[in-house]
């Protein structure tokens, strides 16, 4: 079936202009997988008959992705086309040739895998957001999209399952087009909202030819170009002018024979829009005639073809309804080539797209070579490629690393320099391996792979051979002074724990073995050892955490035991401390005195999201928190650290004035502040968005006395004192459900959401249907079963999607027995084999 060769594909990768690097984005269910593969079936990769079909979905390359019926890891297919000439007129950038490479990512909608949307985004430079027509923009619709236009990503819209809309709601064409409107309404909305002036104006629109309109089931698809193209042959027009008819205000008067924008004629009675007339007309004409004649008479339809010019053969047309009317809407309105034309005229190629990314992507100066060599996507210019996942090969425990060649070429056998995210130029060695060799280059062709000699700037690639240096991700060039492209943010963070164990003693090797690799099969799933020993898998959400363990059986190849699930807590404080914690060191020769208070939602949301950061230039910093968050200019100045693990959302202040030492014993406070926020005192979980301010120190004169032995062990304690005499509060991880039904099942959706401490926020109908769609805010520790749960009290009608939103604060006070914030630590303390009971504040603080 595969039309192309690897030699036409590795010819055609020299020619950055006729590149395009995409990936599909959408919501959950709405046909992603089922509209790639008509491009696919268009490229000659799989035939027509099985594209959109059970035993096609050829992106869904894992067992359990066709077992569910969902994409659970992004893949990618290169596909090689041949465009129309007349379609290349349309075309605003520079192209060589007709001749087209379209490397694709298609990718998970559902929100627990919202991280390999991400991976995907970064290596490609267009999206395909996908759209379902019923349901319209949905809660992950918002947030891909969101996340491709703070990459700098240009989107263009399908809206899907246009079937759907006449075979099931059988709306009429007027309402269709309202429909339509709406959700291109609500795209444009989202996409102004996160406007990026570097992009320019990315706002999509039927005319402008960025949208089109499809039904992946029945692979048939269209843009108001092909129509306006047709009819602009039929009457002799300008295309252009025949184009801005097409959509919006524009009406078709009979009598007259002219277009007008006024819905009524002279007399009042109402006009047909030019959209209904003739766009959506014929697809109705064909629909009613299939569905009334198809298969028992099939002479209903004869007229029908004959005007269209479709030519069926006799077995076409004895076929049963939804066959032929599927085989009729692929002669008239084939997917492929809609979604084509619109991916090679309208999305960039990576020559135009490293031009205005470069910016976001490469963390050095933007005048040093790597920066020039991306900026101009130049092949002969250092290597600079970023691996943004690891795949798994078919050899058990080897991976290629998956990623984009921003600049120069990577060839087999070519000996590189290694950059892991930790990895700082001119600083130090770490995260940094050097003269290592790439094994092979392959071109990543959804279930297989295809072996390459080299691969120029602006491709998608694996490398084999590096992956013991690579974890995640990682930046490999060839050029001693580069810089690292930027790490990738991710939307979704590991709220669901378990600690995992092995069935046998024996078989512990083999599970620490699988942890390492699963570390790097999945971007976010975390794994750690825990203070007493155990094995801990953290994810994002409960399918999230299903697949995980999945994949770290296999992986670890050992039968394990799963703990029921956890969730993290955090630790902060309520108020200012109400006197200053004193702790004197061990020697008693030292003392540091020292307040907690609540650092502000404000400020803590901008250090988790990683607007501040601890690599800000100090002053800089300083002067955006004094301007944006109330704090007096020179106590900004003098923020010691973030903690813990030098990056959390807790901060060090240092307000104390004229104290000798001070910056001999920096090192060490800041040691013990990043041991106390790690293990906080109510249950030792982390702590966040708490402030600590160094109030005094009485230090001793001789330097032997005051190391880091007297000083971290005080630090840790006067921590723990002040948040104890601050009203310790919990903080528990909250997450947005967003749920569909009919307004029928509302009341079950209510009832079981009120019983696990949900709050529902907005209400809202989905247009003209009966459906609404709830958003809620549940804890975490709620939404086990949740959607079991839905569907146990609405017939399973209701379907939740969840995402990690907020930590919000446990109500009570930890420290007032019977409290419901005061069970939750005493069930953490016992979990985790302390004393039930937190320490009384004599632990941590010393009288005068």
């Amino acid at each position: 079936m595969v039309k192309f060769t690897p030699e036409q594909v590795r010819g055609l990768m020299d020619k950055a202009t006729n590149l395009r690097n995409i990936t599909v984005i959408a919501h959950v269910d709405h046909g992603k997988t089922t509209l790639t593969d008509s491009l696919l079936s268009k490229a000659g990769i799989i035939s027509e008959k099985l594209a959109g079909t059970q035993q096609g979905r050829t992106m869904d390359t894992r067992p359990d992705e066709r077992e569910r019926g969902i994409t659970i890891k992004s893949t990618a297919i290169t596909m090689h086309f041949s465009l129309p000439e007349e379609d290349l007129k349309g075309m605003k950038q520079k192209v060589s040739g007709s001749e087209f490479l379209v490397n694709l990512i298609d990718s998970p909608g559902h929100v627990d895998f919202s991280s390999e949307v991400t991976a995907a985004l970064r290596v490609t430079d267009g999206a395909l957001v996908v759209v379902d027509t019923i349901d319209g923009v949905c809660v992950q619709t918002e947030t891909v999209l969101r996340q491709a236009l703070s990459e700098r990503i240009k989107p263009v819209v399908v809206i899907n399952k246009v079937d759907r809309a006449l075979l099931e709601l059988k709306l009429s064409k007027e309402e269709l087009y309202r429909s339509f409107s709406r959700t291109i309404e609500s795209i444009n909305a989202v996409i102004a909202m996160y406007h990026d002036p570097a992009l320019g104006d990315v706002q999509v629109s039927p005319q402008a030819g960025t949208i089109a309109f499809a039904s992946g089931l029945q692979g048939w698809g269209f843009t108001l170009r092909q129509f306006a193209t047709r009819y602009a042959r039929k009457f002799g027009v300008d295309v252009d002018k025949m184009l801005a008819r097409l959509w919006g205000d524009n009406y078709f008067n009979p009598a007259t024979g002219k277009f007008t924008t006024k819905s009524t004629d002279a007399d009042g009675k109402p006009l047909e829009r030019v959209f209904n007339r003739l766009v959506l007309d014929p697809i109705y004409k064909i629909f009613d005639a299939v569905y009334t004649a198809g298969g028992t008479d099939p002479s209903g339809i004869g007229p029908i073809l004959e005007r269209l010019d479709i030519t069926l053969s006799p077995d076409e047309l004895r076929q049963e309804k939804k066959p032929l009317l599927r085989t009729i809407m692929q002669r008239y309105l084939p997917a492929g080539d809609a979604l084509l034309s619109m991916i090679c005229i309208h999305l960039p190629s990576p020559l135009t797209a490293q031009r205005y990314r470069v910016d976001t992507l490469y963390e050095g100066p933007a005048d040093d070579e790597c920066a020039m060599a991306i900026r101009d996507c130049n092949p002969a210019g250092p290597l600079v490629v970023y691996v943004s996942k690891m795949v798994p090969t078919s050899e058990r425990g080897r991976f290629y690393a998956f990623g984009r060649v921003f600049s120069g070429t990577v060839r087999t056998g070519q000996s590189v320099r290694i950059q892991g995210p930790r990895y700082v130029p001119g600083r130090d060695k770490e995260d940094l391996y050097i003269n290592k060799s790439v094994q092979r280059v392959v071109l990543m062709m959804g279930r297989t792979v295809e072996p390459l000699a080299d691969c120029p700037a602006g491709n998608i690639v694996g490398l084999v051979g590096i992956d013991e240096y690579v974890l995640k991700t990682a930046t490999i060039t060839t050029s001693p002074t580069a810089h690292n492209i930027r790490g990738m943010r991710f939307d979704v963070a590991p709220v669901v724990e378990v600690a995992v164990s092995v069935q046998n003693a024996q078989d512990l090797p083999k599970l620490v073995e699988g942890l390492k690799r699963l570390s790097k099969v999945d971007s976010v799933a975390q794994t750690r050892l825990s203070e007493s020993g155990e094995h801990i898998v953290a994810a994002a959400g409960e399918l999230h955490l299903e697949i995980v363990l999945k994949d770290l059986e296999e992986l670890a190849n050992v039968p394990l035991k799963m703990s029921q699930p956890v969730v993290p807590y955090r630790e902060s404080v309520r108020a200012v401390s109400s006197s200053p914690a004193l702790a004197k060191s061990q020697n008693k020769h030292n003392r540091i005195y020292l307040t907690a208070q609540p650092l502000g939602d404000e400020l803590t949301a901008a250090i988790e999201a990683g607007t501040i950061t601890p690599q800000d230039d100090p002053k800089s910093r300083a002067r955006v928190i004094a301007d944006e968050y109330g704090w007096d200019v020179t106590e900004a100045r003098r923020i010691w650290a973030f903690g813990p693990e030098g990056s959390g959302s807790n901060l060090l202040v240092d307000v104390t004035k004229g104290v000798q030492y001070m910056n001999e014993i920096k090192d060490s406070c800041i040691a013990g502040l990043q041991w106390a926020t790690k293990v906080g005192v109510l249950a030792e979980e982390p702590m966040r968005a708490t402030r600590l301010n160094i109030v005094d120190v009485t230090l001793h004169p001789d330097a032997i006395h005051r190391g880091g032995g007297q000083i971290i062990q005080t630090m840790r304690r006067v921590v723990h004192g002040a948040s104890l005499l601050a009203q310790p509060v919990l903080h528990e991880p909250i997450f947005l459900v967003e749920i569909q039904c009919p307004n029928t099942a509302m009341g079950g959706v209510y009832s079981v959401l009120s019983m696990r401490r949900g709050q529902v926020f907005s209400e809202e109908q989905r247009g003209a249907s009966a459906l609404y769609t709830i958003k809620a805010y549940v804890p975490v520790s709620e939404s086990f079963g949740l959607s079991a749960a839905l569907r146990q009290a609405t017939g399973g009608q209701a379907f939740p999607q969840s995402m990690f939103d907020h930590w919000a604060e446990v109500p009570g006070s930890a420290l007032e027995k019977g409290s419901r914030a005061e069970e939750i630590v005493t069930k953490i303390r016992t979990r985790k084999g302390l004393s039930p009971a937190i320490p009384p504040i004599e632990t941590y603080v010393d009288r005068l």
